[in-house]
């Protein structure tokens, strides 16, 4: 058996995993996992060292951390915590031979091979090619993209910055909410992100609000200017994304069910502008945070129309296998994996 060492690594929470690899290096079995506030420490290092003392485990032998942020050179600086890694260091100071650090979202792409079928719902069968690259977005904090391209035995994993393209309106209620960002925030341009992502949804239902096309409700009203008023804090109290898709799912906010339905189209038309870029027929994976909050939303609403929705090449879309990703540990799972491969 061989010990790896996982770790999701955000600017708010961490969380650490000790994994053993079968024999014949087919399997993966987790034997302790912890989560820590990422701020309670002023490095990496004691945070494993404590880690593996509270697990009563030796060394592991390789480690892999997934990190919230850019890889250069093997370091990352997180973009909310003090922060700098660096592998050969860890390697030093922890005394673990093998050391990866990888991108939070390519660690999504690495864990998407190790999802188990419970792990998955499939939103559209579509023809599935084993051979075809795999696609993976997701909205969360930030929107992440990414691909997989099959080399040899292994699938190879490149993370994009693609939720940072422009984002293109397709109907006059979307024209509006561009023009709506453009001057709210004093900008040039509007990424993709800034309407598909938890920081979207607000966008969204502030843009609804303010156009007054359906009333407030006092409840969300609150959770949103207290959110308004704590803008530029790193820690805020309320999350108003999360309190938005409740309300939407429970049907009982009117504003709120049309900020999740406009949301929902823009997503699954961005879904679809990756998914036509790189004609993943490995299929096409929506990881991140909101989708399994949100799961009867994107089954009853338009999002596989907006997905698919791409005038004569709608027939090659709806062959592309579409998965929502149930498991919120697939970083983790992606990070044990990029491990066992060092």
């Amino acid at each position: 058996m061989t010990l790896l060492l996982a770790g999701d690594i955000g600017g708010t929470k961490t969380i650490l995993q000790l994994v053993e690899l079968s024999e014949s290096q087919s399997e993966l079995h987790t034997i302790y996992q912890e989560s820590y506030q990422s701020g309670d420490f002023p490095d990496l290092v004691p945070m494993v060292q404590g880690f593996l003392l509270k697990a009563e485990s030796p060394t592991p032998e390789k480690a892999c951390f997934a990190i919230a942020g850019p890889i250069v050179k093997n370091t990352a600086k997180l973009t909310n915590l003090a922060w700098f890694l660096e592998t050969e260091r860890l390697e030093k100071e922890l005394g673990i031979p093998h050391i990866s650090l990888i991108n939070d979202f390519a660690a999504v792409g690495y864990g998407i091979l190790g999802l188990q079928k419970q792990d998955l719902l499939t939103l559209q069968a579509g023809k599935l090619q084993p051979e075809a690259p795999i696609a993976i977005i997701g909205a969360g904090t930030g929107l992440g993209q990414g691909f997989l391209i099959k080399q040899g035995k292994y699938y190879q994993v490149f993370p994009s910055e693609g939720g940072h393209a422009d984002f293109a309106p397709r109907h006059e209620l979307e024209f509006q909410l561009l023009k709506y960002l453009l001057d709210k925030h004093d900008i040039q341009r509007v990424s993709v992100e800034r309407v598909v992502s938890g920081q979207g949804i607000v966008s969204i239902y502030q843009f609804l609000r303010d156009r007054k096309i359906a009333p407030e409700s006092p409840d969300i009203a609150k959770i949103i200017r207290t959110w308004e008023e704590e803008a530029g804090q790193q820690e805020k109290s309320v999350d108003p994304g999360a309190a938005i898709g409740k309300a939407a799912l429970q049907k009982s906010d009117r504003l709120c069910e049309q900020t999740m339905q406009l949301f929902v189209e823009a997503y699954g038309a961005e879904a679809g502008n990756l998914a036509i870029k790189l004609l993943p027929y490995g299929g096409l994976y929506v990881a991140g945070g909101i989708a399994p909050k949100i799961l009867p939303i994107i089954q009853n609403s338009s999002f596989l129309l907006n997905f698919t929705q791409k005038g004569r090449m709608r027939s090659l879309l709806e062959e592309i296998p579409v998965y929502i990703v149930l498991n919120q540990q697939v970083g983790l799972i992606g990070a044990a994996l990029c491990a066992a491969r060092l």
